[in-house]
């Protein structure tokens, strides 16, 4: 009726739609109810949130992201008011190609995984796989490594060939930033990770190699399924004319996007370093305060003999860093029995070798 009143008297509007023009006039001034001035702030909420996802989040993922910021809003509510305005995220329609060229006359490493990409610690299960990016000046291709527990990129590696030293790249920015140990290396068997040069990197570096069947995508779901969102959140949406180009996306993609700020369903919607910190910061609140120092000086207790420095690995189940350092300067500090407890447990040892009683000397 408002659009058309400049054309058509309202009373002839109202009467057509059978409702009264008093009733019609009454609606135009009477105020928006409380739940729908709501909703309009809450529409103005899941714009920023959405514009902040570059239009990929849906609904769960944007009711996650609300709840960060103390926004309570229901996932039936989120739906109805941005099916109302036309908002909506992106979905995987991933068409396959064949990246997987295997070398017959190499030896594959066996399957160490069998489809199970579970762990209970980061650095402990890696996936690794191959794609292709088009731009005007023609492909280039993208190797990356994944950490199963976090889902984090740890590694990868950007070249305008499908070679051995790519994915060697993308192995060796894994190593570097992460410092694992008999960590499981899972991809397919491309003549890339069954190449001597891969083989033997794993070899020097204490890598566990692991390969699944020939052109079965579950054997390697999660990188998979990592390239899937790739390639429907940026590379679909995007046109690149050179090779830099297309460089700077994926950069900007993985270190400013996904592992920083992107929500996962499989880590409680969280991205890959928030998870990752949350569970640091768990993992060192658990410890006292007091343990997470230096060993430092030599030092003499009563019936103990001196110390020289003494550094021990903590049990990387939780943390999964280089090290943490636990500490203790004789004459200053004391640690109660059950604390000596929890950190013989911590420290693999044995109880009463060496943090011992109330003063936690160390035994002749």
């Amino acid at each position: 009726m408002k659009a058309n009143q400049a054309e058509l008297p309202v009373r002839a509007l109202c009467k057509t739609l059978r409702v009264s023009h008093s009733g019609y006039y009454d609606w135009l001034e009477r105020p928006e109810c409380a739940q729908a001035q709501a909703n309009a702030v809450l529409l103005e909420q899941i714009r920023q949130a959405h514009a902040a996802s570059d239009a990929t989040y849906g609904v769960p993922r944007i009711q996650a992201e609300l709840a960060d910021q103390g926004i309570k809003a229901g996932h039936n509510r989120i739906a109805a008011v941005m099916r109302a305005r036309g908002l909506r995220g992106v979905s995987r329609r991933r068409g396959w190609c064949v990246t997987t060229q295997r070398d017959k006359e190499r030896r594959r490493a066996p399957d160490l995984v069998q489809r199970e990409f579970t762990a209970i610690g980061i650095n402990q299960l890696w996936v690794a796989d191959m794609t292709y990016i088009p731009t005007w000046a023609g492909f280039v291709y993208l190797a990356v490594v994944l950490d199963v527990y976090s889902r984090k990129v740890v590694g990868w590696a950007f070249g305008q060939q499908q070679t051995a030293g790519l994915v060697i790249q993308a192995l060796n920015m894994a190593l570097i930033t992460r410092k694992p140990q008999g960590v499981i290396h899972h991809s397919d068997q491309g003549s890339q990770y069954t190449s001597l040069d891969f083989g033997k990197r794993c070899k020097e570096m204490g890598v566990r190699p692991s390969m699944g069947s020939v052109g079965d995508a579950y054997d390697n779901a999660m990188a998979e399924s990592f390239f899937a969102s790739l390639e429907c959140e940026l590379i679909d949406r995007r046109n690149w004319k050179s090779f830099a180009e297309a460089r700077m996306a994926i950069f900007t993609w993985i270190e400013g996007w996904y592992n920083p700020r992107r929500r996962h369903s499989g880590i409680g919607q969280k991205s890959p370093i928030n998870f990752e910190k949350k569970l640091q910061d768990k993992a060192i609140a658990a410890v006292p305060a007091i343990a997470v120092l230096t060993f430092a000086h030599q030092w003499q207790l009563p019936g103990y003999s001196a110390c020289t420095d003494f550094e021990v690995e903590n049990h990387r189940r939780w943390l999964g860093i280089a090290q943490i350092r636990v500490c203790y300067k004789a004459r200053q500090t004391f640690f109660p029995p059950n604390t000596c407890s929890l950190l013989n447990g911590m420290l693999r040892l044995a109880p009463g070798s060496y943090l011992v009683g109330q003063d936690c000397g160390l035994r002749t």
